[in-house]
């Protein structure tokens, strides 16, 4: 057991919103816009994910203090839903501008890039040294314990295994190019980390889960390099030479032995929608027989209105909750 507080922090964007998206219109340029792995509209798309990801916490890890949701000038409107599915909860949720975590650095905003805004995440006030990261497309999907992403000395538990930097360079360099684009992807920002943090051989190979990670270990690092933060932080959107900050925390984390590396496998499930007939109902078949913790629904709005209804019940279903009515979209 530990005896530590552990917080969540989640990242969340509603870009059907009107007043964002024409924000980011102003500043993206043609190429951006059509480049879906750097600023196109389905990478700000929001079909409800973020009630099924705080909903999860709140059934499959109770043990979290407080969870914090860091958007651009927005509120998911939680509280109807939490009410009538969660009216016992102790777990405390705050909205986190990015203006807060800014701070000090407001001529960069504003920003619409994922590993820029998780750079600065360790700046939230008040956030708790032991906390875990989640995209809102991640979920909880069985219970889970403190033990789950931290050891009882706090060591940060890393759910990854090495995988070769020359390796993926060359993967990425024969890899080929998307709609005109090469695209730099989730393992090309965990090479940058890794070399970022003076490793020029193997990087962690995480996934796209529930990340655990020590507040000091990064607030001591961006210290001593601001140089390094300042230029991760200040990309409005994804550029080919950022770096992931998870993926550096758990480089440094294990050189400093504040952090421990265990097989990721079957510990989470991935669903990315696809065109074929019957995969959704396969897939989701294939995660009822299974009991990993952790899941990522990704890139949902890709999915035809039927493969969507079914990912949506299913998520529904597992979590126990009842949205009254409310469609995926709410």
């Amino acid at each position: 057991m530990t005896d530590f507080p552990i917080d969540a922090v989640v990242t969340w964007v509603d870009g059907d919103d009107p007043v964002h998206r024409a924000k980011r219109m102003k500043f993206e340029s043609q190429d951006q816009i059509l480049n879906d792995e750097v600023g196109g509209e389905i990478r700000y798309k929001s079909i409800g994910e973020i009630k099924f990801c705080i909903a999860s916490l709140l059934r499959f890890a109770p043990f979290i203090r407080k969870i914090f949701i860091v958007t651009d000038g927005q509120d998911p409107h939680l509280e109807p839903f939490l009410d009538r599915n969660f009216p016992e909860r102790n777990t405390q949720i705050e909205i986190v501008d990015h203006a807060v975590i800014y701070r000090g650095y407001e001529h960069f905003l504003p920003i619409f890039a994922a590993r820029s805004i998780e750079t600065v995440l360790w700046r939230i006030p008040g956030l708790s040294e032991h906390y875990i990261y989640l995209n809102d497309d991640f979920l909880l999907v069985a219970p889970t314990g403190p033990e789950d992403y931290f050891t009882p000395e706090g060591k940060a538990i890393c759910y990854a295994h090495r995988f070769s930097i020359p390796l993926a360079r060359f993967i990425h360099a024969v890899k080929p190019r998307k709609k005109g684009f090469k695209i730099s992807g989730f393992k090309d920002s965990q090479v940058n980390a890794a070399v970022t943090a003076g490793n020029s051989k193997y990087f962690l190979y995480i996934g796209h889960i529930p990340l655990a990670v020590r507040k000091s270990t990064q607030e001591r690092f961006y210290t001593a390099h601001p140089e390094v933060m300042e230029r991760n932080m200040s990309q409005k959107f994804r550029e080919p030479f950022q770096f992931n900050p998870q993926e550096l925390f758990y480089i440094l984390g294990e050189k400093d032995g504040e952090c421990t590396v265990v097989p990721r496998k079957g510990k989470d499930l991935y669903l990315k929608p696809k065109k074929k007939k019957g995969y959704m109902a396969r897939k989701l078949n294939a995660f009822d027989r299974s009991d990993a913790p952790f899941c990522c629904f990704n890139s949902l709005a890709y999915a035809s209105e039927d493969d969507r209804k079914l990912a949506t019940d299913w998520i529904r279903q597992r979590l126990s909750i009842d949205t009254d009515g409310e469609p995926c979209e709410g």
